[in-house]
């Protein structure tokens, strides 16, 4: 840890890995949007782990959810982002997915959130646009998230790059996020890499990390 102008500033992994510091965003694992990935289970396999470990070492966990507004209140954007994604000419051939309270919106069930966890409700790709999840953040005086989820290269990026605009300090499980596309995805991770504003990692170490802070409390 660095220490300069009365301010501790986390220089590694395990600076950012205590409960008092960090919190864990569970990204968009919804069961309409696992499925879609040929390697969705894996995917979910890692974040149980992960889970399993941040809950044992007493680190809050945040699930982001995402819906899509029935197709008269979906807007401009969406609309235009709908039709490339359901490769449709018309806004008026757009069918309606993850509609809020919908079986596709849900959690994926190996995954499901727990009482003391929070969840949140968004339409955007950043987790904190539109979202209480920057002021949940600073109200507990945390100074980074970690990060896995579904996908990398729409929302985590997104997300990843607007925490850090707003001061936190992004932790991306590169493992431990899904994606649709190999090569985007791998972009995406470099241009992260190059910022230089988030800390990547996977699955393994950083388990390891809380493992042993558990086990030494």
């Amino acid at each position: 840890m660095d220490r300069a102008f009365g301010l501790n500033i986390p220089e590694s992994l395990e600076d950012l890995c205590d409960r008092s510091g960090t919190a864990l965003l569970i990204y968009d694992m919804q069961v309409g949007i696992v499925s879609q990935l040929p390697e969705g289970k894996l995917v979910v396999e890692r974040i149980a782990k992960l889970i399993q470990s941040a809950r044992a070492a007493g680190i809050r966990i945040v699930y982001s959810r995402h819906y899509y507004m029935p197709t008269p209140w979906a807007g401009v954007g969406q609309l235009r982002t709908a039709k490339t994604w359901q490769r449709v000419r018309q806004a008026s051939e757009v069918k309606p997915r993850l509609l809020q309270g919908s079986p596709e919106c849900r959690i994926v069930e190996a995954l499901a959130p727990q009482p003391d966890d929070a969840i949140i409700d968004k339409i955007s790709m950043s987790a904190f646009e539109g979202t209480p999840l920057a002021v949940l953040l600073r109200d507990l005086g945390l100074v980074s998230f970690l990060v896995a989820g579904i996908a990398l290269e729409i929302g985590i990026e997104p997300t990843v790059r607007h925490g850090a605009d707003l001061g936190f300090i992004p932790v991306v499980v590169q493992d431990a996020c899904g994606f649709g596309n190999a090569e985007a995805a791998q972009r995406s991770l470099a241009a992260m890499q190059f910022t230089g504003d988030a800390i990547l990692t996977d699955v393994a170490p950083l388990c390891a990390i809380l493992d042993a802070r558990v086990g030494a409390s």
